[in-house]
């Protein structure tokens, strides 16, 4: 197991991640530090637990708008999807009808 020191708020923090993973936790905690700094900015130091619960809750709130995204988007990826399918079909029927007509045609020309 590695260990990896970040820096939030100003302090340095110590913690542990699967080996390889070092420099994904690292970029976790930049995005971290970035929520704090922002609520320390907006508000003032109102302690440290105070700062990384506004920064959890801010990125937290990111976190539920792109679910929300990916929600909506994988809904309109659904309905054309959907949407295909139909039309696909109705592209076989046209192409079965006109095979029909030229077969009947055919038969008539013969």
């Amino acid at each position: 197991m590695a260990e990896v020191s970040i820096r939030v708020n100003g302090r340095v923090y110590p913690v542990g991640c699967e080996d390889g993973q070092e420099q994904h936790v690292r970029a976790l905690a930049e995005v971290f530090e970035r929520h704090v700094a922002q609520v320390a900015r907006d508000v003032g130091q109102l302690g440290e637990t105070r700062l990384f619960l506004m920064g959890a809750l801010l990125m937290a709130d990111e976190l539920a708008e792109t679910r929300g995204r990916l929600a909506a988007a994988s809904a309109d990826l659904a309905r054309a999807e959907a949407e295909r399918t139909r039309a696909e079909g109705r592209a076989v029927a046209a192409l079965e009808q006109a095979a029909r007509k030229i077969e009947t045609l055919a038969a008539k020309a013969s």
